[in-house]
């Protein structure tokens, strides 16, 4: 999970919700296009979300690369914790107010519904992904490069 400042929580919380919701995710998840997704998930008709999880007016105001996210999900959300001025979150995307034992969502993302070879190649991706991280929790002293699909 990662570390940074107060956003474990909200990780956690929003993990939760989704996981509620039918969703299996991904945590720090490297895009083709060389960013990476706080949290990528996944329902069980390959419907692909992610969640951008900002936590604090700083952490937002100084990271504009979100908008880039949208073009590898079905729906693109923030998530905040509930200190959050959540009127900065622009209308055109997705909002969650998250603790560390769950999350609300208070506004739906627009759908932007994904080309089919870019929604395969992430399926696959994020299988790769998820089955290297289950290994590497098994077997810590095994290293291997990440799947490059």
């Amino acid at each position: 999970m990662p570390s940074a400042g107060g956003a474990p929580p909200i990780f956690r919380g929003v993990r939760r919700a989704l996981a509620t919701r039918g969703y299996a995710s991904l945590t720090e998840f490297r895009l083709a296009s060389g960013r990476r997704a706080d949290i990528l998930a996944i329902d069980d008709t390959g419907g692909i979300l992610i969640v951008e999880v900002k936590s604090g007016v700083p952490d937002f105001r100084s990271d504009q690369k979100w908008q880039e996210y949208r073009d590898w999900c079905d729906a693109f959300y923030f998530a905040v914790d509930d200190g959050f001025p959540t009127e900065l979150i622009p209308e055109d995307c997705g909002l969650m107010v998250a603790d560390a034992y769950g999350a609300e969502v208070l506004r739906e993302a627009p759908a932007h519904k994904l080309a089919p070879a870019r929604r395969k190649t992430l399926l696959l991706r994020a299988a790769l992904t998820g089955a290297g991280r289950l290994h590497r929790i098994e077997d810590p002293m095994f290293t291997q490069a990440s799947p490059t699909v």
